[in-house]
């Protein structure tokens, strides 16, 4: 089926596959970011492909595009898994939301947006996730420095 899957997706998406690869069962597509919402689409609504898994992020400075995107999905019905992955420039570092849908990304792209400062783009709430709202950067960012120093948390009463 891996086969399948991967000829699938580049015969549907051949502008937007930068590349395909699988080993060991594990099939991964690397695609144009602004194809992630309608490729997610077509995985859930015609290969069924019913659960996000994760959704995640990488820092490759120096290297750019800087981050990249990581998408896990599952088929319960086919029993299949597939990554998608999606390069994020720095400049631009801004993807569409897949809260639409799946509901389960509300807090995966919120965690992506606090430690990376990735946007989302038709997100219902993005706003920090692990880390309170005065927090200064964004600290899985590899130019982050170690030592910084953070403003204080305000003190409730």
């Amino acid at each position: 089926m891996t086969s399948y899957l991967l000829e699938t997706f580049k015969a549907k998406f051949p502008d937007d596959v930068l590349e395909t690869h699988a080993f060991r069962g594990d099939e991964t597509v690397l695609l144009r970011k602004e194809a992630l919402l309608k490729a997610a689409a077509f995985l859930k609504d015609n290969l069924g492909f019913d659960f996000l898994m994760d959704l995640t992020a990488a820092d490759y400075l120096p290297r750019e595009p800087r981050f990249e995107l990581v998408c896990h999905f599952y088929s319960s019905k086919h029993n299949y898994r597939l990554r998608l992955k999606c390069p994020v420039a720095a400049a631009d570092a801004r993807v569409d939301s897949l809260t639409p849908l799946w509901a389960g990304a509300n807090w995966f792209e919120r965690e992506a947006f606090d430690m990376y400062g990735i946007k989302f783009d038709g997100h219902p709430d993005l706003r920090r996730i692990l880390l309170y709202d005065g927090f200064e950067g964004h600290p899985l960012r590899k130019d982050y420095p170690l030592k910084k120093r953070q403003p204080r948390i305000p003190h409730r009463e």
